[in-house]
C-alpha cells in the first residue's frame, strides 16, 4: 500500500507544473444553473416533437396502409354448409400434419405422391367452389362439395396407414435380424 502511495506521489510531483488550472469566476454557479435550465427546457421540446412525430407515423400508416383482408373467403348461403366446409378442412389439416410428422427418407416417396395427388383433389374443390359461386348451393355442389372433402379424409388416412404399416413391417423385420 505505501508503494503505491509512493508512486502516485512522485506522479504528481512529476507533474505538478502541468496542471490546468483556471480561476472560476464569481458568477459561475448561476450561469452554469441557467444552463442547464435552458438545455432542458430544448430536451422537453424534443421529446414532445418525437412523440407527436410518432404518432403522425403511426396514424398516415394506419389510415393510408389498405392492403385487401381476406373476408372475402366464401359466401355460403347456409350456416351448416360452412361449418361443414370448416369441420373437414381442419380434418383435412390434422391428417396432413400426421403424414408431415411420418417423413423420412424410406417414406418420402410415398408422402410426395400423396401430396401430389391432394393437389388434384384441392384443384376439383375448387372448381367445385368455383360452381358455389356461381351458382349457388344445390344439392349436387354440396353433394360434391362434401364428397371431395370425404375423399380427401379417407386418402389421407389410407397414405397414413400404408405408412404405418410400412414401418411395422421394417421395426418387425430389424427384431428379427436381431
Amino acid at each position: 500500500m505505501k508503494k503505491e502511495n509512493k508512486k502516485l506521489d512522485h506522479l504528481f510531483e512529476k507533474f505538478e507544473n502541468q496542471w490546468d488550472i483556471e480561476i472560476i469566476k464569481n458568477n459561475h454557479e448561476e450561469r452554469f444553473v441557467k444552463k442547464l435550465k435552458s438545455k432542458k427546457s430544448n430536451w422537453k421540446r424534443f421529446v414532445a416533437i418525437g412523440i407527436a412525430a410518432s404518432i403522425i407515423v403511426l396514424l398516415s400508416l394506419s389510415i393510408f396502409n389498405h392492403t385487401p383482408k381476406k373476408t372475402e373467403e366464401l359466401q355460403f348461403a347456409s350456416k351448416e354448409t360452412k361449418q361443414t366446409d370448416s369441420i373437414f378442412t381442419v380434418l383435412i389439416e390434422r391428417e396432413l400434419d400426421k403424414i408431415n410428422e411420418k417423413k423420412s427418407p424410406e417414406n418420402k416417396k410415398i408422402i410426395a405422391d400423396a401430396l401430389k395427388q391432394m393437389k388434384v383433389l384441392d384443384a376439383d374443390y375448387e372448381k367445385i367452389m368455383q360452381e358455389l359461386k356461381t351458382n349457388g348451393e344445390s344439392k349436387q355442389i354440396i353433394y360434391a362439395m362434401i364428397s371431395n372433402l370425404q375423399t380427401r379424409i379417407s386418402f389421407l388416412q389410407s397414405v397414413l396407414q400404408h405408412i404405418e404399416n410400412k414401418e411395422q413391417k421394417i421395426n418387425i423385420a430389424d427384431e428379427k435380424t436381431m
